[in-house]
């Protein structure tokens, strides 16, 4: 869904934006799917230790997920507006910082089918990259702005897609902080000096 959305976006490829919001729905179904058969296994096998870890782990994996897929969709409903400004340049900071997040939200899965703690540790450093490359994006389309003020609709458009990019890439952290959870036992959410 991020690589259609994205390609909604930077390729104007509008006909992709109804097959990203479709998919919303299977995701939707399968999030409370998943969360139906974790509550099922809490209740009646009443998991400890390293298996109650990993049914809270795959709990919170699944929320964040969802929320990507909604993001994916926000991001293409933004790029159907923008394609109306058929002249507006799509910043290239903002394409790399989508395939960045796009690649953290692959690993964080890598990292969770293999708990692999210290892969986990690399997407979290990641994000201070994404962070950047938005403050870079709202610069350049502030910028814009301030040259072409008849261009607001279409700023503000892009703006939101970097708030959804960015907002993709810290729940790719969600999930890689989830998976050093998962692997050590330790929380290290909001304790990055210890990653």
């Amino acid at each position: 869904m991020i690589g259609q959305s994205t390609e909604v976006l930077c390729d104007r490829n509008i006909e992709l934006a109804k097959e990203v919001i479709d998919a919303d729905k299977v995701v939707d179904q399968t999030e409370v799917e998943i969360e139906e058969d974790c509550l099922k296994i809490l209740a009646l096998h009443q998991p400890f230790a390293g298996d109650l870890r990993h049914v809270a782990t795959v709990l919170k994996i699944n929320s964040d997920l969802e929320r990507i897929a909604d993001l994916a969709c926000n991001i293409a409903d933004r790029a159907v507006g923008l394609h109306r400004y058929a002249n507006f340049p799509i910043p290239d900071d903002l394409a790399r910082m989508i395939g960045i997040a796009a690649e953290m939200v692959r690993q964080a899965i890598d990292a969770f089918i293999d708990t692999d703690a210290e892969l986990a540790k690399k997407i979290i450093s990641q994000d201070r990259t994404v962070d950047e490359l938005q403050l870079s994006v709202i610069a350049g389309i502030k910028s814009l702005m301030k040259q072409e003020p008849d261009i607001v609709s279409a700023s503000l458009h892009c703006f939101s897609v970097s708030r959804h990019v960015e907002r993709i890439a810290d729940h790719a952290v969600n999930i890689a902080e989830d998976v050093i959870y998962l692997a050590t036992g330790e929380i290290v959410r909001h304790r990055y000096e210890n990653v």
